[in-house]
């Protein structure tokens, strides 16, 4: 099941609605924050662009809405990924999902911190939770995801639609 169905379910189970007020830092609705500075896919997952690596994982909105993680499957380094292609699985106590890719190139980096604190993804999504580290083999792949703001309009109308 994909991350972006199972979240828009849980939220709707869960009719989970969204008001919070903004700080300047991130944009937070629905108990998750949004962050300045990444890219975001539709399917729930973030990428951080910097010189010639891109680190990958996927929201605190995504994480939030699957619960507890578990475990988390991810690919060996020298593994290629193709935007919109799985690439891992992270696991909850309430389901199993796939993670996508939001950039093609090749994984030069894993998070083996996750093999032993799968949980950091919930504790710390943007930082030590991140998942791969990607040498980009499309660049221009960064200009078809949203920005933050784009992203946090996307949860919005995701959630009210369900």
């Amino acid at each position: 099941m994909a991350l972006r169905m199972w979240a828009s379910s849980t939220a709707n189970a869960l009719r989970i609605s969204c008001a919070s007020k903004t700080p300047a830092f991130a944009l937070s609705r629905c108990f998750s924050s949004v962050l300045d500075g990444l890219k975001y896919a539709s399917s729930h997952e973030w990428v951080k662009h910097e010189g010639s690596v891109a680190t990958v994982g996927i929201t605190d909105h995504a994480q939030d809405h699957l619960g507890e993680v578990v475990f988390v499957e991810l690919p060996e380094t020298g593994a290629s990924v193709k935007q919109g292609g799985g690439f891992g699985v992270v696991e909850s106590v309430k389901a199993t999902s796939d993670v996508n890719s939001p950039i093609s190139g090749e994984v030069i980096e894993v998070n083996t911190k996750l093999t032993e604190t799968p949980g950091l993804v919930n504790s710390s999504p943007y930082e030590e939770g991140w998942l791969i580290k990607v040498k980009p083999s499309s660049p221009s792949d960064l200009e078809s995801l949203m920005d933050p703001q784009a992203y946090t309009k996307f949860c919005e109308e995701e959630n009210a639609a369900h």
